[in-house]
């Protein structure tokens, strides 16, 4: 028993380091590219979008290192999930409605349903092999190097919020559309010493944090007899997805519907394309049975649900309840409660 309290104690811990690691880095890096002038859109389809995705990522590398493989997609399949029935669904809860505007429907529906889709069609053998991962990191590429292109002329407004991959930091919903608003922020950011340091000390946290999230994992799920696995797709899934349940309840609560319902488009997205791509570029990824025979058809579920819901461009208070009820149903689920 208190080997089993003291490895829950390290992987509550490990998960703080990773999630505040991730934000110091992403606050810094964010800090020193304005302080260089680069545009506040390309800081925000790069480096804060990237960034968002850096306590999955980081996890899911570490995980590759330390050989437990079958632990990335479960982290991918897990946030998804997370994601759209437990974000959303508290999201909903929280603003009596979601209102979902019609540039969503029109691309991003089709976009997560189909980058939904691709995932499927990789997984399908129960693994993900150094082709299939250079697929997938291709995509990312294109899905980043389109929202630059084609929709960098939308303006720095709650619009633009939208289709950001993972969502940009509620401070940059702040900035306005006008040129010169942006030319005099930019003058306004300085750079010292303390901004290096959290730099670094934000990198070094990030990566502690994904080694002892993982070795906690793996120590938990021997003392309870279970698998890894089944840790990855519930604990460090939601863990990992704090930052993303923080933003959209948060605009939720402000009404700004279109940034909570974006941030979870950006994120589901990047979770397949970077999360799951870029380790298996390191090593094939295996599934296992748990997220093939449970996961996978609740994330299939999942997500044909978020796009019917966005079709009707309304989510009222009761689907967000039932959001999150089916969500303690994919829990009880994995732990064969019924």
């Amino acid at each position: 028993m208190m080997d089993l309290i003291f490895w829950v104690l390290v992987f509550i811990f490990s998960l703080t380091f990773l999630i505040k690691g991730s934000d110091w880095l992403v606050e810094s890096s964010e800090k020193i590219a304005l302080a260089f002038k680069i545009s506040p859109f390309i800081v925000g389809v790069t480096i804060v979008a990237i960034g968002t995705s850096f306590p999955e990522l980081a996890s899911s590398i570490a995980a590759v290192l330390k050989g437990e493989t079958e632990l990335v997609v479960s982290n991918v399949v897990g946030s998804n999930i997370a994601n759209i029935l437990l974000i959303v669904g508290l999201s909903a809860i929280a603003a009596g409605r979601l209102v979902v505007k019609r540039s969503l429907i029109d691309l991003d529906l089709p976009l997560l349903a189909a980058t939904t889709g691709l995932f499927l069609f990789v997984i399908a053998d129960k693994r993900v092999v150094f082709w299939e991962g250079m697929l997938l990191v291709i995509g990312f590429i294109t899905y980043l190097l389109y929202t630059f292109f084609e929709r960098k002329g939308e303006g720095l407004t709650s619009e633009l919020v939208e289709i950001l991959p993972e969502g940009v930091k509620l401070e940059f919903l702040k900035v306005k559309e006008e040129e010169q608003r942006v030319k005099e922020q930019k003058k306004e950011e300085k750079v010292t010493l303390s901004t290096f340091v959290f730099l670094i000390v934000g990198f070094f946290f990030l990566i502690l944090g994904a080694n002892y999230v993982i070795e906690a994992t793996v120590k938990i799920a021997n003392i309870l007899k279970i698998s890894p696995a089944i840790i990855s797709i519930t604990a460090i899934a939601v863990g990992t997805s704090l930052p993303e349940l923080i933003v959209s309840v948060r605009a939720a609560f402000q009404k700004r519907y279109e940034i909570s319902l974006g941030n979870i488009f950006g994120s589901n997205v990047f979770n397949i394309f970077s999360v799951a791509g870029i380790p298996a570029l390191m090593s094939n990824l295996n599934i296992d049975e748990s997220t093939f025979s449970v996961g996978i058809p609740f994330l299939i579920v999942t997500t044909l649900l978020f796009v019917i819901s966005g079709i009707s461009r309304r989510i009222h208070r009761w689907e967000g309840l039932m959001y999150v009820l089916m969500y303690l149903m994919f829990l009880g689920k994995l732990f064969n409660l019924f």
